[in-house]
């Protein structure tokens, strides 16, 4: 049995991607939660992270430790991971790493926090790209395979990827251009999607250097935690 260590489910957009992939196809797992720590988290999750960060998977002795490295080896293990059709998962592999690697605009102005609703400040020039680019890849997946996901018909690795979208999209009311609009709806429509939203806000804990970049990125109008 696989386990996969997390982190808050409020917080952690990189713990979001293989925990809903995994979900989605229905691969078992036991899940590990460890919340962060206000500071350094190396020395709390080096125990089972040889990074010292979580997502981590551990497979019995074998540890895989960053999403992305997650999402290849349960595809060496289990089919569905990717698209079948092999442009299909040409263009899948290539979207997903740019999302890895990529929009730093997005995560920086528009950090993670699933139970809050937020009035941004001004859109940056850096931030508006990222938003275009965003519409422009999704809608470029949409008009290659048809939908109602990025691949196709199925939900596939990529689209896990970009769930934490989904959820920024919902905490500063981003909005996307053209066949990309309804994306992000989709995506939180999904039943592991709300579960983790549900769990995400009724967690107890808060870790204020989350909370601050929250705050540097708007002004709170809602929070939806009940230890809050």
């Amino acid at each position: 049995m696989y386990t996969l260590h997390i982190a808050n489910k409020n917080y952690s957009s990189w713990s979001l991607r293989p925990w809903l992939l995994m979900r989605m196809l229905e691969i078992p797992f036991d899940e590990h939660q460890v919340p962060f720590p206000t500071g350094s988290s190396f020395e709390l999750y080096r125990p089972f992270s040889p990074s010292g960060r979580v997502p981590c998977l551990t497979d019995g002795e074998t540890a895989v430790w960053d999403s992305l490295a997650i999402v290849e080896y349960l595809a060496e293990r289990h089919p569905g991971v990717w698209p079948a059709d092999p442009g299909a998962r040409a263009w899948a592999r290539s979207a997903a790493a740019e999302m890895h690697s990529s929009f730093t605009a997005l995560r920086n102005d528009c950090p993670m926090n699933c139970a809050v609703r937020v009035a941004p400040k001004e859109k940056s020039e850096a931030l508006k790209f990222d938003l275009f680019r965003l519409a422009d890849l999704w809608s470029d997946g949409f008009g290659r395979f048809g939908g109602p996901f990025l691949a196709g018909e199925k939900f596939t690795a990529v689209d896990a990827f970009f769930a934490p979208v989904a959820f920024r999209a919902q905490s500063y009311g981003l909005t996307f251009d053209g066949a990309a609009e309804k994306y992000p709806a989709r995506l939180l429509d999904l039943a592991p999607m709300q579960e983790w939203y549900e769990t995400g806000i009724a967690e107890p804990w808060i870790e204020e250097n989350h909370e601050a970049e929250v705050r540097a990125a708007g002004k709170i109008v809602r929070d939806l935690r009940a230890a809050v």
